[in-house]
């Protein structure tokens, strides 16, 4: 079979979410006009959540997965899943299911008009610390990036592959990800998406890397917007 999407979910420490992620994914494999593969992402969990993933991958023929030696963020799993994407559109959500993949369907409608597509988180159904975090977070990127993104932090997205490539991947990245299609030419595109209430595992993201990582991350942005190289090819000759 000929894939068009790649689903990359990044996995730290989530064996009690992994069963409900599976059926969650091939109902909406099952149900998508787009062809569509899975890889899972282990970045160096502690608990079972292994186990679960090489069983999920041995029953699934289009679920894959890489294993990380050791637990390194999110920012490089999702730089591993770009390198390892081999399809046009590659998209990522989280494994604790707060966001639906049947959302994906609303993201990739638009995708052939942009080049990247991403989710606005309404209805929240995280606790008031969580949501004024990420509230106060998102302002600071906004007046950093310029992005116009309301939720650039959703962990519902969709990118055209050959953009994601192109993404000078740093720590933090996983925040900036509209700012970078930008930043390459690229158009992008905001959908609201449903939210849900985390049912097991823990959040991995507290008030310290809700507010202060952003902060400095917007610095490194900065830095790597003025030293970045870029060009366009008028005419040649080879």
């Amino acid at each position: 079979m000929s894939f068009k999407f790649t689903i990359i979910i990044p996995i730290y420490n989530e064996k009690d979410n992994l069963k409900r992620l599976e059926e969650e994914l091939l109902a909406f494999i099952q149900t998508s006009t787009i062809t569509t593969k899975v890889l899972l992402i282990n970045d160096g969990s502690t608990d079972e959540s292994q186990i679960s993933i090489e069983s999920i991958c041995n029953r699934n023929k289009n679920f894959s997965f890489l294993l990380f030696d050791t637990n390194y963020g999110l920012s490089t799993a999702l730089k591993a899943g770009f390198d390892y994407t081999d399809t046009e559109f590659v998209g990522y959500i989280d494994a604790d299911l707060q966001t639906s993949p049947k959302d994906f369907n609303s993201l990739l409608e638009h995708i052939s008009t942009y080049d990247l597509v991403t989710g606005v988180r309404k209805n929240r159904n995280d606790g008031f610390i969580k949501k004024i975090s990420s509230k106060i977070a998102n302002s600071i990127r906004r007046a950093f990036t310029n992005d116009g993104m309301d939720d650039t932090g959703c962990p519902l997205k969709v990118i055209k592959t050959e953009y994601a490539k192109r993404i000078p991947m740093f720590r933090g990245l996983h925040r900036f990800l509209p700012a970078m299609i930008l930043l390459q030419g690229g158009t992008v595109k905001q959908i609201p998406i449903q939210h849900f209430p985390r049912l097991a595992g823990t959040s991995k993201f507290g008030i310290t890397n809700r507010l202060l990582g952003p902060l400095i991350d917007c610095f490194a942005y900065l830095w790597m917007k003025k030293k970045r190289i870029h060009y366009k090819v008028s005419k040649q000759q080879l």
